[in-house]
């Protein structure tokens, strides 16, 4: 059953100057601005990484989810994963799955031709898992989170390629990873001792806490064209950065090589 990585989403206290870090640094473009989360007390951007998304999101209310989850995580940080299924039948799936693992509904939405459930965060014992489904099925086109269409031509891969992992802190690795497959339908496998759910193009990747920051989304991996114009780029914005690591948004970017 096919689960697919189509966005991450990332939480900051003020949304541009981080915009300008995925800008400056990955050479990114900004793609689509959604009004509908201002029901959320939230403002977004999204800038297309190859065929999926990143996403920022600040809260402009107080009281949100998202501020809470910033108090929480104690600044910017990972918020959520979320996938594309090719068919309605294996989002309910997902569903009924999570409901046998003791996984509750968060939200969710039905429009015509577009279904999504977010999954809670302290019942995956890490962070949200977003679920959706479009009517076109189509894993590298329309997105409605970005709009449908009209994306295409922002596309940016000058620097990088694509996302091909997150990583999850939890305070049991193991038993998180059994238990986002058992949602998700993905196998389990250790990698570099390291517990690891395969979605249908990028790993999820569970450690436990290791900055004092708890559970959480904490870290993605980058395929990239120039590794080294992408840590100078950080570094001249006075980002941390190593020979193969920026940071932008209290996420840690693990960039390979292409």
């Amino acid at each position: 059953m096919t689960v697919h990585l189509r966005q991450i989403a990332l939480v900051a206290e003020r949304l541009e100057p981080v915009l300008q870090d995925f800008e400056a640094v990955f050479g990114l473009a900004r793609c689509f601005i959604d009004p509908g989360v201002a029901v959320f007390g939230l403002e977004n951007t999204l800038l297309p990484v190859g065929r999926n998304f990143f996403e920022v999101v600040a809260p402009v209310k107080p009281d949100t989810a998202a501020g809470r989850y910033l108090e929480r995580r104690s600044g910017n940080g990972g918020y959520m994963v979320i996938t594309q299924t090719p068919t309605l039948e294996a989002l309910e799936a997902v569903r009924a799955r999570a409901a046998n693992s003791g996984v509750r509904v968060a939200w969710e939405s039905a429009r015509r031709g577009w279904t999504l459930i977010q999954l809670h965060p302290g019942d995956l014992k890490t962070t949200f898992l977003d679920v959706e489904w479009d009517e076109n099925g189509d894993l590298a086109g329309p997105w409605p989170p970005a709009g449908g269409t009209g994306w295409e031509d922002k596309v940016r891969q000058d620097l990088v390629i694509d996302f091909t992992g997150v990583e999850l802190q939890a305070d049991d690795p193991v038993a998180a990873a059994r238990l986002w497959s058992a949602v998700t339908g993905a196998p389990m496998e250790v990698s570099s001792g390291d517990p690891v759910v395969q979605l249908n193009n990028a790993s999820l990747r569970f450690v436990a806490p290791s900055d004092g920051r708890g559970p959480g989304l904490s870290a993605v991996d980058l395929t990239v064209r120039d590794l080294a114009e992408v840590v100078r780029r950080a570094r001249a914005r006075g980002l941390a950065a190593s020979s193969d690591r920026v940071e932008i948004c209290g996420v840690r970017f693990h960039l390979r090589q292409a």
